[in-house]
C-alpha cells in the first residue's frame, strides 16, 4: 500500500507591479515554502477571486500548507488587498496572508523598534511625546514609520523635499486611514530643512537610496537631536556621520553630545529577522494569521528587545 503524498508548502505572491521582489521570493524559500508562484499586475479587484482559487483546491488539510503574500509598492493598496483576501476566506478553507509592500512594513517596523530600544537604553525615555521628523516621509517606508511612531504617541512631522502640499496630502491620507495625527512640511530648501532639524528630537531618514538628505553642516542645527536613523545602505550616507554599521554610536558635529546614530545595516538585520519570523508564523503557526504592519511592529519590538 503506497504512502499518502505529503502536500507541498505553496505560497501565492500577489503584486500590482510588473514583477515580484526577488528579496521576498528568497525570504519565502528560506522560510520553507517549496512552491512559490508570483502573480504580477494584480489589482485589488482581482484579489478575492485569486484567493478563493487558492483555498478551494486543496481541502481543509491542504490550506494549512498554503499561504498568500502581498507585495507591490503602494502601502495603502497592500493594506486594502490584505483586507480583501481576509474577507474572501470561507472557513474552514482559510489560509494565512502576509503583506509587506516593498519591504516597507518590516523595514519601518525595524526602524521604529530600534529607535524605541535606543531611546530607552541610552536616554531613559519613551517615544511618546517626542518630536519625530521623517525625511523622505512621503515614500512607502516613511508613511508606515509615521503611522507607527504616531501610534506610540510621538509628535510626527512628514517632510517632503518637493513641497509642503505633497507632505500635507500624505499626512492627511495616513491620518484618515489609520486614525492618527501627523503633520506635513517642506524641506526643499536648506533653510526649511535646518528649521525642521532645530526642533526635532528624532530624525528618521527614509529617502531614496544613494541620496544624502542631511549634510554635516545641516547637523549643526540639530540642537535637540537624540537619535538619527537612516535606512539608506547605498553611498553616500543619507545622514552625514551615520554609518551603515552604526547601532547607537555617537554622532560627531551635533550640538547635543548625547545624540546617537542607527545605520541601515543595523535596521536591515532586524528587518530580515522580522520578515523571516512572519513567514515562519504563516507556515508553522497551525492556524491562519493575517500579518500587516501592526504585526510586523510587534515582531520587531520582540527582536529588538532580544538584542540586549
Amino acid at each position: 500500500m503506497s504512502e499518502p503524498i505529503e502536500r507541498p508548502y505553496i505560497l501565492h505572491m500577489f503584486t500590482a507591479t510588473p514583477q515580484m521582489s526577488p528579496f521576498d521570493v528568497n525570504m519565502a524559500a528560506d522560510a520553507g515554502y517549496q512552491v512559490i508562484v508570483p502573480y504580477c499586475g494584480v489589482e485589488a479587484g482581482m484579489v478575492a477571486n485569486l484567493t478563493q482559487d487558492a483555498i478551494f483546491s486543496r481541502g481543509p488539510k491542504g490550506v494549512s500548507r498554503t499561504g498568500i503574500f502581498i507585495g507591490g509598492r503602494d502601502v495603502m493598496q497592500a493594506a486594502d488587498m490584505l483586507d480583501i483576501a481576509r474577507k474572501a476566506m470561507v472557513p474552514p478553507f482559510e489560509v494565512s496572508v502576509f503583506a509587506d509592500p516593498s519591504g516597507s512594513y518590516t523595514t519601518a517596523a525595524a526602524l521604529v523598534a530600534l529607535v524605541e530600544r535606543h531611546l530607552g537604553k541610552q536616554h531613559g525615555m519613551e517615544l511618546g511625546g517626542k518630536r519625530v521628523l521623517i525625511l523622505g516621509g512621503t515614500g512607502a517606508v516613511g508613511r508606515i514609520a509615521a503611522a507607527m511612531a504616531a501610534s506610540c504617541g510621538a509628535d510626527v512631522t512628514i517632510a517632503s523635499h518637493h513641497d509642503r502640499a505633497r507632505a500635507l496630502a500624505v499626512a492627511a491620507e495616513i491620518n484618515q486611514r489609520f486614525g492618527i495625527v501627523t503633520n506635513g512640511i517642506s524641506t526643499a530648501t536648506p533653510g526649511e530643512l535646518r528649521g525642521a532639524l532645530a526642533d526635532a528630537e528624532i530624525v528618521l531618514a527614509t529617502a531614496v537610496a544613494g541620496v544624502q538628505v542631511i549634510s554635516s553642516e545641516d547637523l549643526a542645527y540639530a540642537r535637540r537631536l537624540l537619535i538619527a536613523a537612516d535606512v539608506n545602505a547605498v553611498p553616500p550616507e543619507g545622514i552625514a556621520g551615520v554609518n551603515v554599521m552604526n547601532d547607537g554610536k555617537p554622532i560627531d558635529g551635533v550640538p547635543n553630545a548625547g545624540a546617537i546614530g542607527i545605520g541601515a545595516l543595523a535596521i536591515g538585520n532586524v528587518k530580515y529577522q522580522v520578515e523571516h519570523r512572519l513567514f515562519m508564523q504563516m507556515r508553522t503557526g497551525g492556524k491562519p494569521v493575517y500579518l500587516g504592519f501592526p504585526q510586523a511592529f510587534d515582531e520587531a519590538r520582540a527582536v529588538a528587545a532580544g538584542l540586549g
